[in-house]
C-alpha cells in the first residue's frame, strides 16, 4: 500500500483526467467525487475507477463535455438524457435543475437515463441536504445479484441513498442492496485479499472467497430475502421512470467498451417542517445510548466514515501500489483518440 497525500491524490487525479480531455471543472468534480469515496474508507468507489472512466473518454462511450439535456415532463418530474456525460457531472446539473424546482412546489423528481456512473450515493445525498433539502437517490447497475434462493446474477446492486438536513449537519445513509458491492470485490483483488465467506458465488452458483472467480459469478443480496425483495423494488422503479435497461441487459458501469443503459433517480423535498432542531436531539439520544454487551458505543450512520475522513484529510491516503502506479502514469498520458464506431 502506497500513503499519499490528498493533496498529491487529487492533483494527480485531475491531471489524469484533462489529460484525457476533461474541462478542469467537469474533472474536479469527478475527483471530488473519486476523493470523497477513498477519504470516508471506501476505495471501491475510489481511485480505482479512475482508470475505467478514462478508458471510456477513449473509447468514444463517455463523453467528457456534456451535462446532459433536461427536459420537464411536468411540474416536479425532469427527465434528464446523459448524452453519455460523465456520472457526476451530469447528475449535478440535474440536482441544481432540480433543487430550485423542489423549492417551488415542495417536491422534485430527476429521472436520468443515458448516464456514465454516478459513484458513491452518499457523496450527493450530503451535499443535497446540506442545501436544506431531503433527498432520496437510486441507481441500478450491471446484474451482479443472485436473487434469494438462485445461484446466477440477475438483479443490479441497486443502491439506495437518504440524506435529512438537520441543525447539526446532514443525516445520511448509503447502501446497497447487495451485500456488497462489486467494486468492494475489486478491491480485494488489487489487494490481493480473499473475500470473506458468505460475499459471492462463482460462476457455477457455488460458494467461493476468490475475488477473480466472485467477478465471474454473482452477490449475495443483504439480508436474503428482503435485501432481494428491495432491490429488485429499485430496479423496477429505477427503470419505469427512466426507461433504463434491466437485470443482464444493463451495460457500461463495469466495462470500458459498452454504453451505458442503467437509470439513476433523484427525488427531492423541501421539508418545510421547521424539524431540525428535534431531529438533531434524537439523534443525540440514539448516541447517548447504553451500549450493548461487546459494543464501545452507539454510532449514527455515516460517523465511522466522517471520522476516517477527518484522519486521512491529516495523514494521507493508503492506496494500493497498483492503483497509485496507475494513477501516476495517467496524469502523464496523451490524450485518447476516441474509437470510430
Amino acid at each position: 500500500m502506497a500513503l499519499v497525500s490528498v493533496d498529491e491524490c487529487r492533483a494527480a487525479a485531475q491531471a489524469a483526467l484533462q489529460a484525457a480531455g476533461v474541462d478542469t471543472e467537469p474533472a474536479r468534480l469527478q475527483v471530488d467525487l473519486l476523493l470523497d469515496a477513498e477519504l470516508r474508507g471506501v476505495p471501491s468507489h475510489g481511485f480505482l475507477r479512475l482508470e475505467r472512466i478514462i478508458a471510456r473518454i477513449g473509447n468514444g462511450v463517455a463523453d467528457p463535455a456534456t451535462r446532459g439535456v433536461q427536459h420537464w415532463r411536468g411540474d416536479s418530474f425532469l427527465s434528464v438524457d446523459g448524452q453519455q456525460g460523465l456520472g457526476p457531472v451530469v447528475a449535478m446539473q440535474a440536482v441544481e435543475v432540480a433543487s430550485a424546482r423542489a423549492r417551488q412546489t415542495g417536491i422534485a423528481v430527476a429521472a436520468i437515463a443515458n448516464n456514465n456512473h454516478i459513484g458513491m450515493l452518499a457523496w450527493y445525498a450530503e451535499a443535497i441536504a446540506q442545501t436544506g433539502l431531503v433527498c432520496i437517490i437510486l441507481t441500478t447497475s450491471e446484474a451482479l445479484v443472485h436473487p434469494f434462493g438462485g445461484g446466477k446474477a440477475l438483479l443490479g446492486t441497486n443502491p439506495i441513498a437518504i440524506g435529512v438536513p438537520t441543525d447539526t449537519g446532514p443525516f445520511v445513509i448509503d447502501l446497497a442492496t447487495s451485500l456488497v458491492s462489486m467494486g468492494e470485490i475489486h478491491d480485494h483483488g488489487h489487494r490481493g485479499v480473499a473475500l470473506p465467506a458468505g460475499w459471492a458465488l462463482d460462476a457455477e452458483g457455488q460458494p467461493t472467497t476468490d475475488p477473480d472467480a466472485a467477478r465471474q459469478g454473482a452477490i449475495a443480496p443483504f439480508g436474503a430475502a428482503k435485501g432481494y425483495a428491495l432491490g429488485l423494488a429499485f430496479e423496477l422503479l429505477v427503470t419505469a421512470l427512466t426507461g433504463a435497461a434491466l437485470g443482464r441487459e444493463v451495460r457500461g458501469t463495469l466495462d470500458a467498451d459498452h454504453l451505458s443503459n442503467k437509470g439513476d433517480v433523484f427525488i427531492l423535498i423541501d421539508p418545510l417542517s421547521g424539524q431540525g432542531a428535534a431531529l438533531s436531539a434524537y439523534l443525540e439520544t440514539i448516541r447517548q445510548t447504553p451500549p450493548a454487551p461487546g459494543f464501545e458505543q452507539v454510532l449514527i450512520p455515516g460517523e465511522r466514515g466522517r471520522a476516517r475522513k477527518t484522519a486521512r484529510l491529516a495523514n494521507g491516503i493508503e492506496l494500493a501500489d497498483a492503483v497509485w502506479a496507475t494513477m501516476q502514469r495517467m496524469r502523464h498520458s496523451s490524450p485518447p483518440t476516441a474509437r470510430q464506431s
